[in-house]
């Protein structure tokens, strides 16, 4: 018997004293599955009834959320479970908190109409009293010359007054007052928002010509090379030949193209626009850049001395 009773002490001490199993946590997943998304997982336990567990991870959720957007998904469903669970009064401040965050929130309409109810209601009891600090926080911006928050100030408040849900207590004092005080000063921000800004003159433009003809600032003329006249075929009439040929040379500083301004004769301006594709120059630069150029040459051919 003795034997007996201390084999069941040594028992007790070894249960006492062995290694705990730690078991998964709910959302874990199966093995070999990727954890769930924790709002998505909140939405499957709401659809499966697990109120109190799907309760439980958006209280974790609420401290933890960054953009707005989640921030109402998550109260949202905090609603609908604190609803399902009966507790109306705890989902009445979820809802509440809602609307403070946004006064403009409205559930989708695809939801239980005793939620939409709830809203409703919830609206009814936090617009007015929300309504009035906009107008206040307007006033105190008008009052301190910040007419840029003054009047997007004193616009939402009568956005918020014009609400269905307001649209009884909206039509009474204090709130029909405050409608009047807030379009008055609304206005008066406007007015006295200090004109835009005009925008900067446009950078002057810089045009470049794209043939220079040394009439340009900086403009260094270009430098024959090779320009020879072709003989003049014939006899020289009385008083000599007298023309002008045009050429553009180009960044190579050859000829790209000849043209007789005043003509000579037409078998020497034949002879002379073949002459003149040929010619060669140091082509014209601006700021050590090479350009193109327009270049008018005098052609001067006498007639020949008589001899005595």
């Amino acid at each position: 018997m003795r034997a007996r009773r201390v084999l069941l002490i040594c028992l007790v001490i070894m249960l006492a004293t062995a290694p705990r199993l730690h078991t998964a946590p709910h959302d874990a997943g199966v093995v070999g599955t990727p954890p769930q998304e924790p709002l998505a997982a909140a939405r499957q336990l709401y659809a499966s009834a697990e109120y109190e567990e799907a309760l439980r991870l958006l209280d974790g959720l609420a401290a933890g959320t960054a953009s707005r957007e989640e921030r109402q998904a998550v109260e949202l469903y905090r609603a609908l479970c604190l609803l399902a669970l009966g507790r109306r009064a705890d989902a009445d401040r979820a809802i509440e908190a809602l609307i403070s965050q946004d006064p403009f929130y409205r559930p989708a309409e695809d939801l239980s109409p005793r939620l939409r109810a709830a809203f409703s209601d919830a609206r009814k009891r936090v617009l007015p009293a929300l309504v009035q600090q906009q107008y206040a926080d307007a006033k105190h911006a008008f009052d301190r010359k910040d007419f840029s928050g003054a009047a997007s100030g004193f616009k939402r408040v009568m956005e918020v007054l014009s609400d269905p849900d307001l649209a009884q207590p909206a039509s009474q004092p204090p709130l029909s007052d405050l409608r009047t005080l807030a379009a008055g000063f609304h206005d008066l921000s406007v007015k006295a928002l200090p004109p835009p800004a005009p925008p900067p003159p446009p950078a002057p433009v810089k045009v470049v010509p794209a043939i220079y003809t040394g009439q340009e600032p900086n403009v260094v003329a270009p430098v024959a090379i090779r320009q020879d006249l072709p003989r003049f075929p014939g006899a020289v009439r009385p008083g000599g030949v007298r023309g002008i040929v045009e050429i553009v040379i180009d960044e190579d500083g050859a000829v790209e193209s000849a043209t007789m301004v005043v003509p000579t004769v037409p078998s020497y301006d034949k002879i002379l626009m073949t002459a003149a594709s040929r010619w060669v120059y140091y082509p014209a630069t601006v700021d050590g850049k090479a350009v193109k150029f327009r270049k008018r040459i005098q052609i001067n051919i006498n007639e020949p001395a008589t001899q005595r």
